[in-house]
């Protein structure tokens, strides 16, 4: 089974990612955009996106099942949108192939937390329309969590063992 967490930025994907994984014993995969941008000091273009996409998708697509992903695809095409008016051909692709067993969304409901690689602090619940009118779109399973870190892991739990199939 593979999980991914999404949602806009400070919204708790990296803290969820890391408590579903310990919680469940699955493996979890970190976010490639961050480490991409810490060697480019922040800086990006377009053609970056392709490259961020395609250094994600390397790291779960040879993967063991079982795994959480922290974002996904889709905050890549709405990143591409919002930045640029357009998306990358790459990150169509890769949502297109449905890698996914569930999407976690998190609503952006706890305080804004500063990040030198963080650039919406004011629209994040703009950018969670996007997310999910993408998700809707694209017929992706999804679910949303919201409240303290224990309502989130909690719920996305639920969701999680509805999935497993039984013994």
């Amino acid at each position: 089974m593979k999980i991914a967490i999404t949602g806009p930025e400070s919204s708790g994907k990296t803290t969820l990612t890391k408590a579903l994984a310990e919680t469940l014993g699955w493996r979890s995969s970190p976010e490639y955009a961050r480490e991409y941008l810490a060697i480019t000091n922040g800086t990006y273009g377009f053609d970056d996106l392709e490259k961020i996409a395609e250094g994600h998708f390397d790291r779960i697509k040879n993967g063991a099942q079982d795994i959480i992903v922290d974002t996904d695809f889709i905050v890549m095409k709405v990143w591409s949108d919002v930045r640029f008016g357009k998306t990358a051909e790459k990150i169509q692709e890769l949502i297109e192939l449905d890698l996914f067993d569930l999407h976690i969304v998190c609503i952006p409901d706890i305080p804004w937390e500063p990040d030198p690689l963080r650039e919406n602090p004011t629209d994040r619940d703009v950018l969670l329309k996007h997310y999910i009118d993408e998700l809707e779109a694209s017929s992706k399973k999804w679910i949303t969590v919201s409240g303290s870190h224990e309502e989130r892991l909690t719920k996305a739990l639920q969701e999680i063992q509805n999935l497993l199939p039984t013994k």
